[in-house]
């Protein structure tokens, strides 16, 4: 089959995987381009996992379409799994093996021409960061060496798509770091889904997000989309001579109340609500002389956008 350009290395379309009645993952649609760095998320047990087991072959889905690289993953398995490495939760480690054995089975493995298997082997090693470890077992190095021998393994071949599944579990701060400046050294020439539940991994090395919740697609945008998802949606109002929080409340259009300090408060706005509290705030605070000092827009969180998204998932 003739190897394939493309600006979009993965398209997913109605995605489904049913076990038994239990649906795991629900019609759901994913696209990645070359160069992106994709964060996916969900709380445990949203799909996220299973989602990818079907991404790279590893899993058949119920219904739904896959291609990689604009090749049909499910009528050409052999030629669009050539293009995809996997990093899964666990990594595919023998701990028996040294380094250099184990990077030589994975080549081997990927079809690598027996010619060009060390230049492709010591090129991984390098940008892996473990150039200088090649004589000694998996089983002796650190954690965080072996996640990076994974990640080798995962794209000795050259592939254009890496999908890693929660790649930082278990490391320490440092080797955290680590980890998330080779992903962003990945992203550069290869395109990368990342799974991981850990908020701070996702703003700090990709481009996009998809929050998966109960097996549906709950969102998907940019970074900087997801910060400003509900931008305007609250305030943080400062009132010298504060009222109790349930009067606040009672203001038509705020939902909820939080106390910040005495004297500051964060109102959020009641989602799809026509009306404006804003105006109703200000007059409100003048007829009863509260004091208003402070009146600008509260900052939202990826977070706090992550848990409204998911618990209005469960409320609905």
């Amino acid at each position: 089959m003739a190897v394939q350009e493309t600006a979009t290395t993965i398209s997913a379309r109605g995605l489904t995987r049913n076990f038994g009645v239990h649906t795991a993952v629900n019609n759901i649609d994913l696209e990645l381009k070359r160069g992106e760095v994709l964060g996916f998320l969900g709380p445990n047990g949203a799909g996220k996992t299973t989602t990818m087991q079907m991404l790279t072959g590893n899993l058949a889905p119920s219904a739904g379409a896959i291609s990689i690289c604009g090749i049909d993953l499910l009528d050409h398995p052999a030629a669009a799994k050539a293009r995809i490495g996997y990093l899964p939760e666990t990594p595919p480690l023998y701990r028996e093996l040294n380094v250099d054995e184990y990077l030589t089975l994975a080549a081997r493995l990927h079809r690598i021409p027996k010619p060009r298997r060390r230049e492709a082997i010591d090129d991984v090693k390098q940008r892996c960061g473990i150039a200088d470890v090649g004589r000694k077992l998996i089983g002796a190095l650190s954690k965080g060496y072996q996640q990076r021998v994974g990640i080798a393994q995962a794209i000795v071949h050259g592939p254009d798509v890496v999908i890693l599944d929660e790649p930082t579990v278990g490391l320490d701060p440092n080797q955290i770091r680590e980890i998330r400046n080779l992903i962003r050294e990945l992203g550069g020439k290869h395109s990368v889904i990342l799974s991981t539940h850990i908020l701070p991994e996702v703003e700090a090395v990709c481009d996009r997000v998809q929050i998966m919740h109960y097996g549906n697609l709950v969102y998907s945008d940019t970074i900087a989309a997801l910060r400003d998802f509900q931008s305007g949606r609250s305030v943080l109002i400062g009132l010298r001579r504060a009222p109790k929080p349930d009067e606040l409340a009672a203001i038509p259009g705020v939902a909820m109340v939080q106390n910040i300090s005495d004297t500051l408060f964060r109102l959020q706005f009641a989602p799809g609500d026509d009306h404006d509290p804003i105006d109703a705030l200000v007059k409100r605070s003048a007829e009863k002389e509260w004091g208003l000092y402070q009146l600008s827009p509260g900052q939202t969180s990826i977070e706090e956008v992550f848990v409204n998204l998911t618990r209005r998932e469960e409320t609905q």
